[in-house]
């Protein structure tokens, strides 16, 4: 299949295209490179544009003959999202609206969307199934949850098969080391703590302690990015025009901010120091998947169910590549 990947070259659409390539298919990163490596697509084709240039996507679409998209391309900084919502809503919802247009314009008939746990906002059923009520309560939740909303639209009125993936936290590098999470600045838990560890720098902020959980730190489900990938994968080759599905993706078990800490401890062998402070506005609890249906539907099943693994592939590739992406 030619599939194109907006937000190819960003660290989740990156790790799916290197398993599509693998797997046979001809892959396409599409990207603007403001948060996306072109070392991260490991040579594969990769368009430099912006998800809001319709004219730019409508060529790479006909010119390629694409047959099927994966849609990445997206701000993610929920922060950032409340303090500059234009760039989120402008860059999210139009971008996508730009390549649905486009996708109608060249008559392309599958998508894959890249969503969220975090659509589900602060609901407190846990584990959480595909029905569970969305109330996002932040700015970048909302707009991925308007694009499920576009997409559905999109589709029955234009003919489209389409599947949603709400995924849970992406951790983890490559099996080889040679590609891994890199963010800057960096708000992920995993690489914080491990960054702190390398630089030493003993200004990791843990925020709140006294949520209802077992030690009193939020809870999250990690789930690694070649199992996330490998979701994405079985996904994408079960999509026809008809497809119309929503799926949850991670590994079904929560770990609190304090256990990831000691993974980091365990792996690294370093003590990690860190301070508590006040909670952030609109951290849930508690968020963890109930994958199931992925299991059920499509067969799918992880391959690093222990957060160890995962904390131990992150690790590596931080020690081994401390700068991340950036030219040595």
């Amino acid at each position: 299949m030619k599939i194109l990947l907006t937000g190819g070259a960003g660290y989740v659409g990156s790790a799916c295209l290197r398993l599509l390539k693998e797997s046979g298919h001809q892959v396409m990163a599409y990207d603007n490179l403001v948060e996306g490596h072109a070392k991260a697509v490991d040579g594969a084709d990769l368009v430099v544009g912006d998800i809001r240039d319709t004219a730019l996507l409508e060529k790479t679409l006909r010119d390629n003959q694409i047959e099927a998209v994966m849609h990445f391309a997206a701000a993610t900084n929920v922060g950032e999202s409340v303090t500059n919502p234009t760039y989120h809503y402008d860059n999210n919802i139009g971008g996508t609206l730009s390549l649905l247009n486009a996708m109608v314009a060249v008559g392309v008939k599958k998508i894959l969307f890249s969503s969220t746990c975090a659509t589900y906002g602060l609901n407190p059923s846990s584990p959480m199934s595909e029905d569970a009520e969305q109330d996002p309560c932040s700015p970048y939740a909302r707009t991925k949850l308007a694009v499920e909303w576009m997409i559905r639209d999109f589709a029955h009125t234009y003919g489209m098969g389409f599947t949603i993936l709400r995924y849970f936290n992406a951790a983890g590098a490559s099996s080889d080391g040679r590609f891994g999470e890199y963010h800057h600045p960096e708000t992920h838990l995993i690489p914080l703590v491990l960054q702190d560890i390398l630089q030493g720098s003993n200004a990791l902020k843990v925020f709140g302690d006294d949520y209802p959980t077992v030690d009193g730190t939020c809870i999250r489900d990690y789930v690694h990015i070649e199992d996330l990938a490998s979701a994405h994968l079985l996904a994408m080759e079960a999509i026809t025009e008809e497809t119309d599905e929503v799926y949850n993706i991670g590994t079904g078990n929560g770990q609190s901010v304090l256990d990831i800490i000691k993974a980091c401890e365990l792996v690294s062998g370093h003590q990690v120091k860190y301070n508590v402070v006040e909670r952030r506005p609109g951290d849930a609890p508690e968020l963890v998947a109930d994958p199931r249906k992925l299991k059920t539907r499509l067969g799918w099943k992880p391959q690093y169910p222990n957060i160890e693994d995962t904390v131990r592939s992150a690790w590596m590739w931080h020690k081994n590549e401390p700068d991340g992406y950036e030219k040595k």
